[in-house]
């Protein structure tokens, strides 16, 4: 089953879904905004994507720059965060199996279909 942990207010995101809508598969949406990935749920994101998580951040949110840039802060206490401000997860994530990508640019979904 396809996962794609969704924000509809996001463009990416709702490209992404679009296409996982056209490619006739099932596939399930998580608006990650309103069901928070647990500090678990995160830690296997991580895993599958592949990324530290400061990789998995939204750095140019303005949560980010004006309240957490300049922290030095561990891998632990940035999971953490993300689970108390999912704003600042990067978006769309697509998983498939054991393969995950974040969907910037859209065509990158396409490698896990």
């Amino acid at each position: 089953m396809i996962t794609i942990y969704h924000n509809n207010r996001c463009s990416k995101s709702r490209c992404a879904l679009e296409l996982l809508k056209n490619s006739g598969k099932p596939y399930t949406i998580i608006n990650y905004l309103d069901d928070v990935p647990t500090r678990d749920e995160l830690k296997n994101l991580l895993k599958l994507l592949k990324l530290k998580p400061i990789e998995l951040i939204r750095t140019n949110e303005a949560l980010w720059k004006e309240s957490y840039k300049h922290l030095n802060l561990s891998d632990a206490k940035l999971i953490t965060l993300m689970t108390k401000n999912p704003k600042l997860i990067e978006r769309p994530i697509v998983i498939n199996g054991n393969q995950a990508v974040i969907g910037r640019p859209t065509e990158k979904v396409l490698d896990i279909l």
